[in-house]
């Protein structure tokens, strides 16, 4: 259907992607009439230099290798990243950059528009976007992270415009780094950072970026432009030799994400900056830009029709945009937050930094500059060939052999809350599997904290045992495998069904009566809870305790208070359902009274050398809810009182939350609380690779890493990572029966994907 589809095109906005786009629609089909419109002048731009990956720059090679070549004739590239901070620099190999001037790369692209007939009007306003629309096949809207496209069909596109902390303001020095920098400056008004890399031989883009309290306090509010780059000069003159800084327009400003629930309109598409936007740190908006450009000319050349074509652009792009702006946003946190990270080691540091998007990790560190990566492991106290996920960790009296958890996960199989066979093989599989750490599911106090008839309990003595059997097992069958109990309640969310009957649906039948920090049900048709008394509150908190104590005499090694997930002491957490106008409601110190309470009970029949351990919801992920600050300071409560370490999840304490979910979504949480409230963190949350585990572990985010899913799976989860990592020593061991499997299996070949699109010279 080549020369089918959109003859007619206009293009809003002059910046790199709307200018490909318009390229590479006119080389597909010479006949198209294309017009691009941009209000400022051919050389106006914003910042200095524009870094591209390789990634992108083989999909430009493939679909125009006349814009390719001439990129490549003004590159400047590199391989190294410095980072410095208290006067140590460490450098990193391996990276691979590629960088060139703005207005380079702009002129590059105005003369192959040119060259191909695209009609370029500079200086000019586009017309009304509803008037494009109706005399034109395609209107593309890449007018920038301010567009008026997206906010005149703002009703359509629906946008979520995020501020964040930080100010930052783009500069440029009259030299080349030789490396991508990143300088750390403790100033007696905060901290400030600086980020640099070359793009042409004698030229640098300079990044300064300080959280907003810290630039009101150095008063840069009030200086002039030349005055306020006079400061940074003189506070990264180190960096910068003692050279000045010069500006272009500069500015300083805050980072705004932008998300678009719609990307097209009628015939009307987002592209760039006006659809999405993501944190300058790890990498351009230039990138993804362009990466828009090449899918959109793709499926316009394989869609028989303008809206398939943009249905299809965005069925596309729009999952490697969310990636991209989920690392991101980890990234723009990272710096945010930069205070956390100042005490740590130098290298430590500077690996923390590295892996700050989650996206580059321990194992592709160790391909691009093993060196670096190996005096890291050193500095954190890995033996030599051991990763540090099978170095031990020490709880009270406990040391775990390596950092493995296997998550609680609840299994609906237990009757009259007594764990049979189901239990004995589930988590005696995951024990021989070589964690360090297996949990059990939330074994429930009473029969009315269950949250299905099928839960696990320990009310009674034959509960014990029946648990005892199982220890036993991974005691005697998996030594140096340790197995905890997590004790809680189900509060309001108890009396449903089996989960795979209809999670959090209430019963048919059998139902049993509910009790909560507040009568709220926990979703419409849920059955609503009493509102506990005093003496009702006394009694549960002795079952906690009797519970406690049969879990001693049971074996477990580790005991851990479930306060999380909406459940009864994780309801009396949240603001959102805890309602309660006595003691136990109202400022955060009354709604942790009562799983203090309850935390205190236990802790005084748990054997004392036994670690305790707390699972908190750190974000209720809804408004009004506990926030990430909150978390840290119930941590802090939990631990002054002598909590070990805190399980650091989130949400499902409300059923109309929000959570952003994502590739280990949850660990910021931990790094905050671990940072923050000094306390040991055990990470939970779509950990799903034994690299993930080590960059973790590693950088300080975590000190324990509970995976869940993976060990359903795989219950020798950890025990193949130990193979794959050629790992063999006492942080995991195989069973002598099953060594004779200790080899990966060998697997067919796999061929790498065809590029994107490819048009030939």
């Amino acid at each position: 259907m080549a020369g089918a589809v959109a003859v007619k095109v206009a293009v809003i906005g002059g910046g790199p992607g709307g200018l490909y786009a318009a390229a590479l629609l006119k080389r597909l089909d010479p006949a198209r009439e294309i017009t691009v419109w941009e209000r400022n002048a051919p050389d106006d731009t914003f910042g200095f230099g524009v870094v591209l990956s390789d990634e992108t720059l083989g999909g430009i090679e493939h679909a125009d290798p006349v814009v390719y070549a001439a990129l490549q004739r003004d590159f400047v590239r590199w391989d190294d990243i410095d980072i410095v901070h208290r006067g140590v620099r460490h450098t990193s190999g391996g990276h691979g950059f590629a960088a060139l001037g703005r207005r380079r790369l702009l002129r590059i692209l105005h003369e192959r528009c040119r060259s191909l007939g695209v009609e370029l009007r500079f200086r000019t306003e586009a017309p009304d976007v509803e008037r494009l629309a109706r005399t034109h096949d395609l209107v593309v809207a890449a007018d920038g992270v301010h567009s008026t496209t997206r906010e005149a069909f703002a009703d359509v596109f629906r946008p979520r415009i995020t501020g964040h902390r930080c100010r930052y303001v783009w500069l440029a020095a009259d030299f080349a780094f030789d490396a991508f920098r990143f300088e750390i400056a403790e100033t007696e008004h905060g901290v400030m950072q600086l980020h640099g890399y070359p793009y042409a031989a004698d030229a640098s883009t300079v990044i300064v970026e300080m959280r907003e309290e810290v630039w009101r306090a150095a008063g840069f509010d009030a200086m002039e432009e030349s005055e306020s780059i006079e400061r940074c000069a003189k506070v990264f003159a180190d960096a910068l030799g003692g050279r000045p800084l010069k500006s272009n327009k500069s500015t300083w400003t805050t980072f705004r994400t932008v998300v678009n629930e719609r990307w097209s309109h009628g015939n009307v598409v987002l592209l760039g900056d006006a659809a999405h936007t993501a944190h300058f740190s790890i990498g351009s908006g230039t990138k993804l830009a362009v990466e828009d450009a090449l899918a959109l000319a793709a499926s316009l050349r394989e869609q028989p029709s303008v809206p398939g074509a943009l249905a299809a652009y965005e069925t596309e792009r729009r999952p490697v945009v969310a990636s991209t702006q989920r690392a991101a946003r980890a990234s723009l946190e990272w710096f945010e937050n930069l205070d956390l990270y100042l005490g740590q080691p130098p290298r430590r540091f500077a690996f923390n930094l590295l892996t700050r998007s989650r996206r580059v990790t321990h194992g592709n560190l160790r391909l691009r500059d093993a060196r670096f990566t190996e005096a890291v492991e050193r500095e954190f106290g890995c033996p030599p060939g051991t990763p540090p996920m099978f170095t031990p960790f020490r709880l009270r009296g406990l040391t775990l052999r390596n950092r493995v958890v296997v998550s609680p996960m609840d299994m609906y199989s237990a009757v009259d809350g007594v764990p049979g066979d189901f239990h004995l093989v589930h988590l005696g599989a995951r024990a021989l599997g070589g964690a360090g750490l297996v949990m059990t599911e939330m074994v429930c106090v009473s029969p009315e904290g269950r949250i299905t008839p099928g839960c696990a309990g320990l009310w009674t003595g034959r509960q014990a045992e029946a648990w005892r059997r199982i220890t036993d097992f991974v005691h005697t069958r998996a030594p140096g495998t340790a197995i905890g109990v997590q004790l809680g309640h189900s509060g309001r969310k108890g009396s449903t069904k089996l989960m795979w009957e209809g999670m959090d649906e209430p019963l048919d039948d059998g139902n049993w009566p509910l009790v909560a920090a507040s009568p709220l049900p926990y979703k419409p048709g849920s059955q609503l809870p009493r509102e506990l008394s005093r003496a009702q509150l006394t009694d549960i908190r002795e079952q906690f305790a009797s519970a406690a104590a049969r879990a001693a005499r049971a074996g477990f090694d580790l005991l851990e208070l479930h306060c999380a997930h909406g459940y009864l002491l994780s309801g009396f957490l949240s603001p959102l359902t805890n309602r309660r106008t006595d003691a136990y409601g109202g400022s955060p110190e009354k709604r942790l009274r009562f799983p203090l309470e309850v935390f205190d009970a236990v802790r005084a029949v748990w054997p004392e050398e036994r670690p305790m351990t707390v699972r908190i919801s750190a974000t209720d992920w809804a408004d009004g809810g506990t926030t990430a600050e909150d978390a840290v300071e119930i941590a802090r409560a939990f631990a002054a009182h002598g909590a070990d370490a805190i399980d650091v999840s989130t949400g499902q304490v409300v059923a109309d939350e929000k959570p952003e979910f994502g590739r280990s979504y949850q660990t910021p949480f931990a790094d905050r609380i671990r940072h923050r409230a000094g306390v040991p963190v055990i990470a939970v949350g779509a950990i799903s690779s034994w690299d993930d585990v080590n960059s973790l572990i590693l950088a300080g985010r975590a000190d324990l890493c509970a995976l869940a899913r993976p060990h359903l799976y795989d219950p020798h989860w950890t025990l193949h990572a130990a193979a794959e990592q050629g790992y063999t020593g006492p942080g995991t061991e195989w069973p002598a029966p099953y060594r004779a499997g200790s080899r990966r299996p060998r697997t067919g070949r796999t061929d790498a994907p065809k590029p994107r699109l490819s048009l030939g010279s």
